[in-house]
């Protein structure tokens, strides 16, 4: 149905009358008929929690976060232009692109980690796993700029190889980066909305050796955490988890 109008919910039932009935029904369509599968078209629809974004999700929590998740954490260390450093993490962040190797993340309001980029073009992703999720939550705390993250969650600074931001000396994995756009998003209409889109190719990475196994990244054992839905809801990556299905030749 459109949006659950009252005039969608005909538009569905017309539609499905004709596809429910044969082709002597369709001529002849009788009221008994138009009943029945109008009570089928209603049942169904009452298994369904739909609604327009636009005009509210209706529900105690919005489900959009909770649907597309659980997500990868973007655990970003930025330096400004003055030397201070910081570090957020992000809970809309991916991977683009193999070759060059691109990550973004999308900072909702124009936040010190995004200045940070624009005026430096670096950054640094740094793996958010189990054994550092409370540090990780500590350095989203909304601080001053002059503040440091790390010093916050007591982390370790460690200098990078070809960025000036630094990595996080706890973390397993770091992606040292350089951007390579930021863009604000719009939408439909093409009004902008207070989100900034940062998108960098990975100059660097390093790997804990002990989570390569015969030469492959051991996602399953790295610990991994993921931001689902709610205010407060977190995934882990284990072995449990894992199954592998190849793709057809």
């Amino acid at each position: 149905p459109s949006g659950g109008t009252i005039g969608g919910i005909f538009s569905y039932c017309h539609d499905n009358i004709k596809h429910s009935c044969g082709f002597r029904d369709r001529v002849r369509m009788r009221p008994r008929h138009h009943m029945i599968v109008l009570q089928r078209v209603m049942a169904t629809m009452s298994d369904l929690h739909s609604y327009e974004p636009r005009n509210g999700h209706g529900l105690p929590h919005d489900p959009f976060n909770a649907i597309v998740g659980p997500r990868p954490i973007g655990w970003i260390a930025t330096r400004s232009a003055a030397g201070a450093l910081n570090l957020a993490p992000y809970s809309f962040f991916n991977a683009f692109n193999y070759t060059p190797p691109i990550v973004g993340f999308a900072s909702i309001g124009y936040k010190d980690t995004v200045r940070n980029v624009e005026a430096t073009g670096e950054f640094v992703w740094n793996l958010a796993t189990l054994t550092l999720a409370e540090a990780m939550n500590q350095s989203c705390a909304a601080v001053p700029p002059e503040v440091s993250e790390f010093e916050l969650a007591g982390l370790t600074p460690q200098p990078s190889t070809l960025v000036r931001p630094p990595r996080v000396a706890e973390s397993p994995v770091a992606f040292e980066c350089r951007c390579t756009r930021i863009l604000q998003l719009e939408g439909a209409d093409h009004t902008p909305v207070p989100t900034w889109l940062v998108l960098g190719e990975v100059v660097a990475v390093h790997i804990d050796k002990a989570l390569l196994k015969d030469g492959v990244y051991d996602t399953a054992h790295a610990g991994h955490i993921l931001r689902g839905g709610g205010p407060a809801d977190y995934f882990t990556v284990g072995p449990e988890q894992l199954f592998r299905m190849y793709r057809p030749r």
